[in-house]
């Protein structure tokens, strides 16, 4: 916190790589002390935003079991890991006998999305109708849910792995999906219309679960369309899309109280990502830069440098790199200045650390004007601490 002027709405720490359980461990760390010396309430990972629902209840009122949490709470196999699961089982004992107002919350602000496929709208697009439908005249619904499901089909059509690489493979763009688009917009206004009502019949907690579903429901509608797309534009579109959910859903967090957010360093990143992909070179903003955008100075981000992952064949960095400088400071972790370490590196600023591993991305040294800090872990893992794949 002597980094930054004032305390953040919303403290974003990044990691270079996904999987490494002592960066999370690193993570679990700083949640507990933001808790209990900071105030913060709520920690949002990067995982889908619908089955984080489940750790949240869990964590909140004890509703299933630890496991059930870790095997349905998580996407992109995040479930399976051991600091993930120390995580949530801390947060339901710290909230064990505390009153409501005082409970510690999880989100995944992910959308329902993997690398390889969108999941199918069905669940979010029915639970904001259900939603609506128990609490509001019938003759205002825009449709039943038997047209629903008549629209949407089989769930298949829409996880089509294919699709990913194929536009002509998605169902994106099928005069059903453009039917429900058009009603997913009016169920989302329906709702933004009958909010009042919806908070007096239910809590907050209910109200903003159905603007979830609500987001979720347009995001895949309108993921799903531009993988349809055939033009150069494609990938551009899709990458910022997903950015733009994670970053509505982590302002929508944001106005319930201070958040702290955990993701890969190019999601939380203020400068614009980019990537090389199959068709070529891509870019879009990144959902932090989105975010910054509209808190401005209650946006911090530190981002996560790491010296070595032997098992992954990232070995002791170059003297000359950004890394390489952290690496012959004697601790094993520690969190530098951003400005002072730029000044370190001198102008003008060394080229990025090459990665050998597809799944490491080194910091830029360009990127430091535009981060606050950044947490150092010299080596994964460390001795003490198995790797587990």
């Amino acid at each position: 916190m002597e980094l930054l002027p004032a305390r953040p709405r919303m403290l974003a720490l990044g990691e270079p790589a996904h999987g490494e359980e002592l960066l999370l461990d690193v993570r679990n760390e700083l949640f507990r002390r933001l808790v209990e010396e900071e105030g913060y309430r709520t920690i949002a990972i990067e995982s889908d935003c619908l089955a984080g629902l489940i750790v949240d209840d869990h964590v909140t009122s004890g509703t299933g079991t630890l496991d059930e949490a870790m095997e349905r709470g998580f996407s992109h196999g995040w479930g399976a890991s051991a600091a993930n699961r120390e995580l949530v089982r801390w947060m339901r004992a710290y909230n064990e006998g505390r009153p409501a107002s005082e409970r510690v919350r999880f989100a995944g602000f992910d959308g329902p999305l993997e690398i390889t496929h969108a999941e199918s709208p069905r669940p979010a697009l029915t639970a904001l109708h259900a939603c609506l439908a128990g609490r509001v005249d019938a003759g205002l619904l825009p449709c039943t849910r038997e047209t629903l499901d008549r629209l949407l089909g089989a769930d298949g059509q829409w996880t089509e792995p294919a699709a990913m690489t194929d536009p002509a493979r998605s169902v994106g763009r099928s005069a059903e999906a453009r039917e429900l688009r058009l009603l997913a917009d009016d169920l989302v206004s329906l709702l933004d219309e009958q909010a009042p009502r919806l908070l007096a019949a239910d809590s907050r907690d209910g109200l903003d679960r159905a603007l979830l579903y609500g987001r979720t429901a347009t995001g895949l509608l309108r993921y799903h369309s531009w993988m349809a797309d055939p033009s150069p534009a494609r990938m551009n579109r899709l990458l910022g899309l997903r950015d733009r959910m994670m970053a509505e859903n982590l302002l929508a967090l944001a106005d319930r109280g201070p958040v702290l957010v955990h993701a890969q360093n190019a999601h939380l990143q203020r400068e614009m990502s980019s990537m090389r992909m199959w068709q070529g070179p891509v870019e879009w903003w990144s959902a932090g830069a989105l975010v910054s955008a509209r808190l401005g100075g209650e946006y911090a981000f530190v981002a996560t440098a790491v010296g070595t992952i032997r098992h992954r064949g990232v070995h002791v960095p170059p003297p000359d790199t950004l890394e390489g400088l952290l690496y012959a400071l004697p601790r094993d972790r520690c969190l530098v200045d951003a400005a002072r370490l730029a000044a370190a590196l001198g102008d003008p600023a060394p080229a990025p650390r090459e990665s050998p591993w597809f799944g490491y991305a080194p910091l830029a040294p360009d990127h430091l004007p535009s981060i606050d800090g950044v947490v150092f872990v010299k080596d994964l893992p460390r001795e003490d601490i198995p790797h587990r794949p």
